[in-house]
């Protein structure tokens, strides 16, 4: 077996490379490796043809290590060079996270949650309509299709509704207080039911469908138990549901109840309609889906009902499902839930501020050209040229200092990327020039919500010379 040391070369940019040395002669690592400058300014504007271009010489690397914003094809540079090329952080300072956990990335394809996914307005829409929201929660992570009923509405369209749903694929659930609905959607097709209790389990000897079993009162688990003995006499499946309350009518008894139903019960299937509490209370929906959903995790409750009534609540089934994925991985690697993936974290970062002002200060010293770069500390938003640094929290104290006032693109960009980097510098989220912020699970992205590093992105206006 060979001792050799591993050769990374690492490709920069002149503002960047006093700083890649620093933090690679403070990691000690187990590699050898050399720092090339590439001969352009700023690293992040790095591209595969460029280096195909400039490199004249790999060093005898074993691998080569290019800035994370680097854009192009690496295989074919890779082939190009006989030497295998790689993306890097985006960020310098992220450099030891990467060499200690690049090995690190955590299998999210596996879960044990099962979402329900309300359709509530089921009676008042079309087929169309309810197909066109099935179709959206089925793309998010929805398992089941809950189609909703309500109360003193008619429903003609039941059955025609189900038919639609199963020639397409969904797997199905009724879900209504109405035995008369109950019963017209278990014929109809419907998986599951919601919800049925001891007065009305004669409902499950009439249709196959799999029903979830409720308290009636919630707060009396005795009526629960005797469901649970109707269900077994009859020898089928069922869910048990003791029903989440909201805050202040019963949250923390409703909890309590999980826990003892489960302490009863240690291997029956179990329901939490998390819905009682995202929708009913107005806080961001992610953070109370990801706590529902820890506690699921851990008394292994494998079925959510999830909604999206209220506008606050618009992103409550993705939420849910990255949620699952997160906490399933947490769960079985014995490890707190952080670190796994960002995409829940939507309004801040774990580590927003990358560089201090004094590195700042010092980065700025080095320009040389009349391109504006923007960066936020602690202290707040910098922008700064060859021409001087200035800073502020508030971006309109900054425009009169730019001297863009007759050139109308430019101050457009300019105004787009400050506003970012104030909102950013007040959330505490990490910025990026040229690149959106970061939402995590809360916005829709196309794909996996990453920039696609292969595609070649044209700098903006503040990136060329006049």
């Amino acid at each position: 077996m060979s001792d050799k040391r591993e050769h990374i070369l690492f490709l920069t940019g002149k503002l960047a490379e006093k700083q890649l040395r620093q933090i690679l002669e403070a990691m000690r690592p187990d590699f050898d490796y050399t720092v090339h400058q590439l001969g352009l300014t700023v690293a992040a504007l790095m591209t595969a043809d460029m280096i195909r271009r400039r490199l004249k010489d790999t060093f005898g690397a074993d691998r080569i290590l290019v800035p994370g914003r680097c854009r192009g094809d690496l295989d074919a540079l890779s082939q190009a060079l006989g030497v295998p090329v790689q993306r890097g952080p985006d960020e310098l300072k992220d450099l030891p996270a990467f060499f200690g956990h690049e090995q690190v990335k955590p299998d999210l394809s596996r879960y044990d949650i099962r979402i329900f996914a309300e359709i509530t307005d089921a009676p008042r829409m079309s087929v169309a309509e309810i197909l066109s929201q099935a179709r959206w929660y089925r793309d998010h992570g929805a398992d089941v299709i809950d189609v909703g009923c309500l109360p003193d509405t008619a429903f003609p369209h039941l059955e025609e509704t189900f038919q639609a749903l199963k020639a397409e694929g969904f797997v199905t659930s009724i879900d209504s207080l109405d035995p008369d609905d109950l019963l017209r959607g278990g014929k109809a097709g419907a998986d599951f039911m919601l919800s049925l209790h001891q007065d009305t389990l004669w409902i499950a000897e009439e249709v196959d469908t799999v029903p979830v079993l409720i308290p009636q009162p919630p707060t009396d688990l005795t009526t629960l138990d005797a469901a649970i003995e109707g269900m077994e006499r009859l020898g089928r499946p069922y869910i048990l549901d003791p029903i989440l309350e909201p805050i202040h009518f019963g949250l923390t008894a409703s909890i309590v109840r999980y826990h003892e139903v489960r302490r009863r019960y240690p291997e029956a299937e179990m329901l939490m309609g998390v819905g009682n509490l995202t929708e009913l209370t107005h806080a961001d929906t992610v953070g109370i889906n990801t706590l529902l959903l820890g506690i699921c995790s851990e008394l292994r409750i494998r079925h959510i009902l999830a909604t999206q009534v209220s506008g606050h609540a618009c992103r409550a089934v993705p939420e849910a499902d990255l949620a699952r994925r997160i906490l399933f991985y947490a769960r079985e690697h014995n490890m707190l839930p952080k670190h796994v993936h960002p995409g829940l974290m939507c309004l801040h970062d774990p580590k927003p501020f990358p560089y201090n002002f004094a590195e700042v200060q010092e980065l700025a010293a080095m320009i040389r050209d009349p391109s504006y770069r923007i960066q936020i500390t602690r202290e707040g938003i910098h922008i700064f040229n060859r021409d001087g640094l200035h800073s502020a929290t508030d971006p309109f104290e900054l425009f009169p200092k730019l001297g863009v006032e007759n050139d109308g693109g430019h101050a457009f960009y300019l105004g787009v990327e400050l506003a970012r980097a104030q909102i950013a510098w007040q959330l505490g989220k990490r910025y990026a020039q040229d690149e959106p912020l970061d939402w995590g699970v809360a916005v829709e992205t196309s794909e996996d919500g990453t920039v696609d590093p292969h595609a070649y992105k044209p700098a903006g206006t503040t990136l060329k010379r006049k």
